[in-house]
């Protein structure tokens, strides 16, 4: 890729080839595009001998590198850190290599954070994006304990806060995530029974609906039973003219966009700030998912919110 002050693009190296086509002379179509004749010649012989494709970059990839680590050490170094898990700085002096060897060794095979890797297994994690709006959403649900009136220990201290929770069951934040541009909607109930995930679904979908995304094609769940066995829950799919996904058993990585949302959910709304009653926090989710859907950098997103990536969507400014 030519750098930004480059003189000549792929573009600019078909301009001076067709200007020596003309008849003119090298040295003066060099002088007129402010380049030397020695690079003028270089890409004048590139394009005799290769044709169009000589005048795009060359990759600046060595044809060899003859001190590089040997296939069976790079192996090893794999294996250990499959296997047990550690960093360069202690998988260096086991191998008799320098950490910073290691390092370039683990990123080369895209082993250098744990965060990429399926701890139990050691396996890199295959990621992916779906190509369009709708082609997947993400279903899960967030088990949160309710706050009692006054606040919980966050507020009250722990020893305050242990006295006042007793009996205050759990909210259930039921949360649907698109793949393609991680739109978010999200609904707090009293459980996740069958009726109450398939009214989510529902309601889901025509949220999608109103910011852009016409259409779910797929749903991916857990392996909850009113994903797998509710008839309530089938309907509803077939209602928003979905069909159903379940993850493999035991790999929650699988449904990994809407696992990630939940991180979010709770560190920038459920734990932000000491609430001092459940109504509050709850009041507060629909603040939080208009920031996370319209403002707030996605890294994933080249730094953009999900609304961004949607199509004519509603409110996309607002």
């Amino acid at each position: 890729m030519s750098h930004r002050n480059a003189r000549l693009t792929v573009h600019g190296r078909r301009l001076l080839v067709e200007r020596v086509r003309s008849g003119r002379p090298v040295a003066h179509v060099a002088a007129e595009m402010g380049i030397s004749r020695p690079t003028a010649h270089k890409w004048i012989r590139r394009w005799r001998s290769e044709g169009e494709q000589g005048l795009h970059d060359r990759s600046s990839k060595p044809a060899r590198t003859p001190h590089r680590t040997a296939g069976a050490v790079e192996a090893r170094v794999c294996r250990l850190r499959q296997d047990r898990k550690l960093g360069p700085a202690r998988l260096g002096p086991i191998l008799g290599l320098p950490a910073s060897t290691v390092h370039r060794i683990l990123a080369r095979h895209g082993l250098n954070r744990l965060a990429h890797m399926d701890r139990p297994t050691g396996q890199v994690i295959r990621r992916y994006e779906r190509a369009r709006p709708g082609e997947l959403v993400h279903v899960d649900v967030k088990k949160l304990g309710r706050i009692p009136d006054g606040g919980g220990h966050k507020t009250l201290g722990r020893r305050a806060g242990r006295a006042t929770r007793g009996g205050m069951g759990f909210d259930y934040i039921h949360s649907a995530v698109d793949d393609h541009t991680r739109l978010a909607y999200s609904e707090i109930h009293p459980d996740e029974k069958v009726a109450t995930c398939a009214g989510f679904l529902t309601r889901a979908a025509a949220f999608f609906h109103t910011h852009g995304i016409t259409r779910i094609e797929r749903v991916l769940t857990d392996n909850a039973w009113a994903y797998r066995k509710g008839q309530a829950w089938k309907q509803a799919l077939a209602q928003i003219g979905a069909t159903g996904k379940l993850t493999r058993a035991y790999r929650p990585q699988t449904n990994g966009k809407v696992e990630r949302f939940n991180r979010t959910l709770l560190d920038e709304w459920a734990y932000l700030r000491p609430y001092t009653s459940n109504a509050e926090r709850t009041d507060a989710l629909a603040d939080f998912l208009h920031a996370y859907n319209h403002h707030r950098c996605h890294t994933a997103l080249g730094g953009h919110p999900p609304i961004s990536r949607v199509n004519n969507a509603a409110g996309q400014y607002s």
